[in-house]
């Protein structure tokens, strides 16, 4: 079966069939045990009718005792707890196998739902919060193996079992199958109209429950700022308000899940009790119809009896799961739809992700962007060219009925320059060059640099890098020469050194972990880097340290011959913003450096500055250090940079 989160009723395939027929064989064992229990009960009952008119002494009952149908009864009680044990049996290792299968669709969908995560830019402002993912990731796609592996054998079973049942009691009295017939409708019928109400209030369960948790966690991140402004009696009040209509939601589900079973249980118990009374007077002689042929043997009629309630017992069993099948089609419908609309990055596809395992294939030629030879992957500053770019990202979500999401700090205001950019860009960067990205807020800096790092494809145009065009096959191994920084930088709770590697297989050593940390400004920090831990969000060390400690992060890297930096001086003291923008120094030395800040020190200290106003329009700014190293003019035709 192929997993995507495509909202769907029919998950599984071929390869659960045999999961499911295990399941639904051990229930048709019962139509066994039922017809040998029906015909040791019915000779118990004839014989000892028989023996109660003969026996006047108890000589005579002993003896009728001893000439009673033991081997019928022993041959019948051998037969129905063999029937038992491999009726537990199938059972069992049909749900073991469903249960296993089920988690390993879950385990599928998740990572469907992390490729496409992985796929969408995150610097995208409409982006779910770290809260709504996370309730969305982990905790509701639970609901789908409930739906796997309890409702769809349910619905197997309904589908298979109680047609064979009918046909089992068909087979002796047609007037019993048709009362079971009539019945039977009605059930699935005011299920489904119970049903459709119960998904409905499902997904708003999901939908209530993932802002709940998006906005706890973003009202855990800004605690200290909360307290400061003694604005945590609010937002108290708040999470207790969304806890409240959590409950009510939960509770709606629960009445709907009620009125369902109820429903179930009422129409069952009407087929069996009419299914009773008809077998009793036809067994009576009130209602000889309805037998082939003569009346039915009292084998027959327990037999009918008995396999009566079995009929109805998947539907019960539906019934008692059909709130699992509100959850899974809600969960399947939340991770399909979370993410829809967002504004892509360039992915890597797979040709490139294993050749960049390997180390081995080829780079396409340049297109469009020059004829210099592919610096980025020869270990050289490479230069950076946007040919007719326009971003596409987007400012605003769409209109919606859903609770709005909580925006993640990360989501920088900045990325949404694309609806003020009116025309294309052509930008033409020098290898080796320094510059820094200056203009207002909002004149798209760091979209910028987000074009040039792969993380938003353009609407139109083309991004190289070393002469190499970035696309899907060569951005996997044009982002090991490049080195990102956005704001603010991200931190995990744990070591420094796991701080400093961030999972990358980097072929560093400790040395060289250290040398990193030192020439960003972090000597302290080296000389006890297995010693410093971190909180969540970088905690325990000065916001100065941290913005040094995402520098070493690039310096440890030692491919990355491309550095993007998004305010790095931002929200700093003179003193800690020196040291920064000194430690920015040392590390592009070598390197092709863009930097997006509002610092003017940091600006007047480099050689190359490109200006973007207010509407987005690029403009070269000739700077003292290096007049005669600008980049030379783009061919005609859009918006291009000028000196």
């Amino acid at each position: 079966m192929r997993t995507n989160l495509s909202p769907t009723n029919r998950p599984a395939g071929r390869a659960s069939t045999w999961r499911y027929t295990l399941q639904g064989v051990a229930s048709l064992l019962w139509v066994v045990q039922a017809w040998w229990l029906a015909g040791a009960l019915a000779a118990l009952l004839a014989y000892a009718q028989g023996a109660a008119q003969d026996v006047t002494t108890g000589e005579q009952a002993r003896a009728a005792l001893v000439a009673a149908p033991w081997a019928e009864l022993w041959y019948a009680a051998g037969v129905v707890v063999l029937a038992g044990v491999l009726r537990a049996a199938l059972e069992y290792a049909g749900a073991r196998a469903t249960y296993g299968w089920a988690r390993a669709q879950l385990t599928a969908l998740r990572q469907a739902f992390a490729a496409r995560l992985r796929a969408t830019s995150p610097l995208d402002a409409r982006r779910p919060s770290s809260g709504q993912l996370a309730s969305a990731w982990v905790e509701q796609a639970e609901a789908v193996v409930p739906w796997l592996a309890r409702y769809r054998a349910a619905q197997w079973r309904v589908m298979v079992v109680a047609p064979v049942v009918l046909v089992c009691v068909a087979m002796h009295t047609w007037v019993a199958a048709l009362l079971l017939a009539l019945a039977a409708p009605l059930i699935p019928l005011f299920m489904a109209l119970v049903g459709w109400r119960a998904q409905a209030i499902s997904e708003r369960q999901m939908l209530v429950l993932g802002h709940l948790h998006g906005h706890l966690l973003e009202r855990l991140r800004g605690l200290p700022t909360l307290r400061a402004l003694h604005a945590v009696d609010s937002a108290a009040a708040r999470l207790t308000q969304l806890g409240e209509t959590v409950a009510r939601q939960t509770m709606r589900v629960l009445r709907v899940a009620m009125l369902s079973s109820a429903v179930l249980e009422l129409f069952s118990a009407l087929g069996v009790a009419l299914v009773a009374v008809y077998v009793g007077f036809h067994l009576l002689g009130q209602l000889p119809f309805g037998a082939w042929g003569e009346r039915m043997s009292l084998h027959q009629g327990l037999f009918v009896l008995m396999l009566a309630p079995s009929f109805f017992e998947p539907l019960r069993e539906l019934s008692a799961v059909w709130h699992d099948r509100a959850n899974g089609l809600a969960a399947q419908r939340t991770l399909a739809h979370l993410l829809q609309g967002l504004t892509p990055l360039v992915q890597a596809d797979e040709a490139d992700d294993a050749d960049q395992a390997t180390g081995a294939g080829d780079m396409p030629p340049a297109q469009g962007l020059g004829a210099d030879e592919a610096q980025a992957l020869e270990g050289q500053a490479p230069s950076v060219a946007l040919c007719g770019v326009m971003p596409t990202m987007q400012t605003q979500a769409e209109p919606s009925t859903q609770a709005a999401p909580v925006q993640e700090p990360a989501a920088m205001s900045a990325v949404n320059a694309a609806q003020a950019t009116r025309q294309p860009w052509h930008i033409d960067i020098p290898a080796g060059a320094h510059v820094a990205l200056t203009g207002p807020s909002g004149s798209g800096k760091s979209t910028l640099l987000a074009l040039v790092a792969g993380l938003v494809q353009p609407q139109q145009g083309q991004v190289g890098i070393g002469g190499v065009p970035l696309h899907s096959g060569t951005v996997a191994r044009l982002r090991r020469a490049i080195g990102w920084l956005g704001q603010p930088p991200h931190f995990l709770a744990g070591s420094l050194e796991r701080n400093l590697y961030l999972g990358r297989d980097i072929p560093a050593s400790p040395v060289q972990a250290r040398a990193a940390l030192r020439d960003a400004g972090l000597a302290a920090l080296a000389d006890r880097m297995a010693e410093v831990r971190l909180g969540e969000g970088g905690s325990g060390i000065s916001g100065g340290e941290a913005l040094r400690l995402a520098l070493a992060r690039l310096a440890v890297a030692e491919s990355t011959r491309l550095l993007l930096l998004d305010e790095p001086t931002a929200h700093l003291d003179a003193a800690t913003a020196a040291q920064v923008r000194a430690s920015v120094a040392r590390l592009a030395q070598g390197k092709t450096l863009l930097v997006a800040t509002h610092d003017p020190e940091l600006a007047a200290s480099l050689p190359y500055e490109l200006n973007l106003d207010a509407q987005g329009q690029a403009q070269w700014l000739r700077r003292p250090a290096q007049p005669e190293a600008l980049p030379a003019e783009m061919p005609q035709g859009g918006q291009e940079a000028q000196p």
